[in-house]
């Protein structure tokens, strides 16, 4: 059996519980027996690789491993620094190691302490921390490995992400146990009114597990395109909605599309540019919680032929009121 943990899953000591699950994954499937039965020596390969995991993914383990080496499973977590080389927690070899002396329980602990019976009461105690050098009954029969996570990323259309739809994404899985990949073509549900950089989780439809292990999943992350004159903050939905002069004046009744159809708002008489219509519940309708709501800012927009008569005729009618709406302009 491997000694070095780290180096039979291929990482550095530094390496995250990511990247830990990662090489396991790999490897199992490299080592696994049920597709190497030419190879004898890929169960004993395997075997380590499962080992080394199944240390490495319990922070526990790996703190005691990181401390003690390989031989942390015989020292029960004991107490104390690290001991060097074929030293046990009380300075010796458990077994008469270099430099070391055999331990006797009972001389450490009395016969009472080892349950009456002599050193084996305590040892069959001490075997269920993990003494004694031994595997764990069932320890090195786990063959069962979940299938990988496929990520993807996808851009969807605004209209798409506010009202909801359908896309395609191509993937390409590994086939079992081999490297091989097997691409295919997915229709992806599109919820609405999701947002830019959320997450759509296709449950088991990610790499296959091995030997009954279950598939992993596939992770797609949502992009979502900008819009040409709408703009979106959570729920709220705003739009820039051009008028004339003369609906600014008098007032009347303008048409503003939206996700759910066309709207028919009123404009107020003398709306200024800037001026908001609240549409109530025509913003973005997700699939669930309450709607948000749709706000038309006006823009006053002049005629571009307008002539030069008519350009001093309305400068001398709105020249009569006096206006300062520069008064809050402040540096």
């Amino acid at each position: 059996m491997a000694d070095d943990y780290y180096k039979t899953l291929g990482l550095g000591r530094t390496a995250s519980d990511s990247e830990i699950r990662k090489a396991y994954r790999e490897l199992a499937r490299k080592y696994h027996p049920d597709h190497n039965q030419d190879d004898p020596s890929a169960k004993q390969r395997f075997q380590e690789v499962q080992t080394a995991f199944d240390t490495l993914n319990d922070s526990k383990k790996r703190e005691m491993y990181d401390r003690y080496g390989s031989a942390y499973d015989q020292m029960g977590g004991g107490p104390g620094g690290g001991p060097g080389p074929g030293s046990g927690p009380f300075g010796g070899g458990f077994n008469g190691g270099a430099g070391g002396a055999n331990v006797n329980f009972e001389d450490l602990f009395g016969a009472g302490a080892a349950g009456g019976g002599g050193a084996g009461g305590f040892a069959d105690l001490f075997k269920q921390f993990g003494g004694g050098g031994r595997s764990r009954p069932g320890r090195q029969q786990r063959t069962n490995v979940r299938g990988a996570d496929i990520e993807h990323e996808l851009t969807v259309p605004f209209a798409t992400a506010v009202t909801g739809g359908e896309a395609q994404i191509s993937v390409r899985r590994a086939d079992g146990p081999t490297t091989d990949k097997l691409g295919e073509t997915i229709q992806v549900k599109i919820p609405a009114g999701i947002e830019h950089g959320k997450k759509i989780r296709l449950r088991g439809q990610g790499d296959p597990g091995i030997a009954g292990g279950t598939n992993g999943d596939i992770l797609i992350k949502v992009n979502v395109a900008p819009h040409p004159v709408f703009r979106r903050s959570g729920k709220r939905l705003e739009v820039r909605v051009p008028i004339t002069l003369a609906e600014a004046v008098a007032g009347g009744k303008i048409d503003v599309p939206s996700p759910h159809g066309t709207l028919t708002l009123t404009v107020p008489p003398g709306s200024s540019s800037g001026q908001k219509l609240r549409a109530k519940g025509q913003g973005v309708q997700p699939t669930n919680g309450d709607p948000g709501d749709l706000y038309a800012e006006l823009q006053i927009v002049l005629p571009e032929d307008i002539s030069e008569e008519d350009r001093k005729t309305v400068a001398e009618v709105l020249g009569k009121y006096d206006q300062s709406p520069r008064d809050e302009l402040k540096w």
